[in-house]
């Protein structure tokens, strides 16, 4: 019988990961504490019990709890320090988990307000990145994300803001939220900016969408990865697309389930996206509504799925391979994948 070795010792790169989401639940509890916060009783006894809330986002209503909820802890995030703390715990959470890359996203609007504006916002999260990989030893750089429910000229702003600090950490341009709303050719003209400057493009799609979606972030947006892309599966020809152009797909097998995209852990087509050749990146995307962190994704690709050991490496070597990560740290995390194998 194979042995079964450590998944959190496996070496991946991490590149579905929310600013706000990452934050552990005892974090946020304390910040609410510290700054007056009153949450959602929901979400303080959600945290407080260690299970995350029930969540089913496949509606209005579900999508609007979510946002709710993620609102309520983005609203403990008011002085630079917190957001330190909250960069140095999540890089903490994925050293645990075998992680030696991360790219955390973030739309820097949504803390504006309480750090000074949007320069001085992006700044302080840039500050805190540098500083956390330095000290943790973690690779760490950041997706600026604009807004589908926002106005595209928004998206401009942040995509020129972006392609402004890509020599401070920032390495990528992103469209998150609800993808049913608005169309994504919508925000071309952002993507297009940061495209231009040498961002990585990665939109969300194909999650709480169709397969159309995926379509949309190939064609619209030029997406070099797809947050989610899950529903590609659901496209033969839409999946050879992707493996053909070996565009990556950020997958969240914890929080398709928990939003209700699918039923059951075995339910998320990682299988059939994997034996199509389709590259992918499992992620966490919010570990504080989801209940779940890094290597609980492979974890369900182990155990729902079947993955061999042999697999799961090759997971985590498209994981490398699809990051923004320099040739010198892909080729280290290359190299440590196979030595976990060969273990």
């Amino acid at each position: 019988m194979e042995r079964v070795r450590d998944v959190s010792e496996l070496p991946k790169a991490h590149l579905h990961l929310h600013f706000t989401g990452s934050m552990r639940p005892a974090t946020v509890l304390e910040l609410a504490d510290k700054h007056g916060v009153r949450l959602p009783d929901a979400l303080t006894e959600a945290l407080s019990g260690g299970e995350p809330p029930r969540l089913r986002a496949t509606d209005e209503r579900g999508w609007f709890r979510f946002q709710r909820l993620y609102d309520a802890a983005r609203s403990c995030l008011r002085e630079p320090e917190d957001i330190q703390r909250l960069v140095r715990e999540a890089a903490e959470e994925d050293v645990r988990d075998g992680s030696g890359w991360l790219e955390i996203q973030v739309d820097p609007t949504s803390y504006a307000p309480m750090l000074g504006g949007l320069i001085p916002a992006l700044e302080v999260i840039l500050d805190a990145v540098e500083t956390t990989s330095r000290e943790t030893g973690l690779g760490m750089r950041v997706l600026v994300a604009a807004n589908r429910m926002k106005h595209p000229l928004d998206a401009r702003t942040l995509a020129r803001l972006a392609v402004r600090y890509a020599d401070r950490g920032v390495v990528g341009f992103g469209l998150s939220n609800d993808e049913r709303r608005g169309m994504a050719r919508d925000f071309d003209r952002a993507f297009g900016i940061a495209r231009e400057a040498g961002l990585l493009s990665t939109p969300h799609g194909g999650e709480l969408a169709g397969p159309s979606s995926v379509r949309d972030c190939l064609d619209d947006l030029g997406a070099n990865r797809v947050g989610h892309g899950v529903r590609a599966a659901e496209d033969p020809r839409l999946m050879k697309r992707l493996a053909d152009r070996q565009v990556t797909c950020e997958v969240c097998p914890a929080s398709n389930v928990a939003l209700g995209v699918y039923e059951k852990p075995e339910d998320v087509p990682l299988r059939t996206l994997f034996e199509a050749g389709v590259p992918l990146a499992l992620g966490a995307d919010d570990p504080l509504l989801f209940g779940s962190r890094l290597a609980a994704q492979y974890e369900i690709a182990r155990r729902h799925h079947g993955f061999t050991d042999a697999e799961l490496a090759e997971v985590a070597r498209q994981s490398v391979r699809g990051s923004a990560a320099p040739e010198d740290v892909k080729a280290k995390l290359l190299a440590g994948v196979d030595d976990w194998l060969a273990s």
